[in-house]
């Protein structure tokens, strides 16, 4: 078979080894020899494994690459249960600035990370009642979900274990932990302190007044 085959898929992100067999009108016999084609071209550049069944045409990688959506809609499309947050969103809103960080959601699944050509995409578990502060984006058609900067900071430390020598003194807490949090809207801390009221968290209380006695003080 012919790479033209995947003419029909460079204009989506992504398509399913059952989609390609129903756009042949391949029946079962015959799916082993198309799991194995499809094997080979990925093997080859032609295709991006995604992950199991799931895969990209090189071409709209080649074509969209740069796009901002890229990557927040390979997260959806790997584990369509999640929301994008922790270190992806405050990276992006520049709350942290240090390093680069892989592709970061949450869900309710299991904790799993994924590894594919297009990166890497880790999903940590976090209750179902915190399983919100989000809003819905579309990138060619496919939907995915963003915390808001309060719900991925919450998020963030929430995860995150808090040294005891942290707690211990009064200095400034988010400039221990790099947190650049002082131009956070007054809404979002609000926000951030409706979320520590829901967690019932001793920890998250004492992060909450150390931010309103030091970063956030004005």
């Amino acid at each position: 078979m012919k790479l033209d085959l995947l003419a029909p898929f460079e204009s989506f992100p992504y398509f399913t080894i059952e989609g390609f067999k129903q756009s042949l009108d391949i029946g079962e016999d015959n799916a082993q020899k198309i799991r194995q084609m499809l094997s080979r071209w990925a093997k080859r550049g032609h295709i991006l494994r995604l992950k199991r069944g799931i895969y990209m045409t090189r071409r709209f990688y080649e074509l969209h690459r740069s796009d901002v959506g890229l990557a927040p809609t390979v997260s959806a499309i790997i584990l369509p249960q999640s929301y994008l947050s922790l270190e992806y969103v405050l990276q992006k809103d520049s709350i942290l600035t240090e390093v680069t960080y892989p592709v970061t959601a949450m869900t309710t699944k299991n904790t799993r990370t994924i590894e594919n050509p297009l990166g890497t995409f880790d999903y940590r578990h976090i209750h179902s009642r915190f399983y919100r502060g989000f809003t819905q984006k579309e990138y060619h058609g496919i939907l995915y979900h963003e915390a808001s900067v309060a719900k991925a900071l919450f998020d963030y430390l929430y995860l995150r274990p808090l040294p005891r020598k942290l707690r211990a003194h009064m200095d400034n807490l988010a400039e221990d932990l790099r947190l650049k949090i002082e131009g956070i809207s007054s809404g979002d801390r609000e926000e951030f302190a409706a979320y520590i009221d829901l967690s019932d968290s001793e920890k998250m209380s004492f992060i909450l007044e150390n931010f309103q006695r030091t970063a956030w003080q004005h």
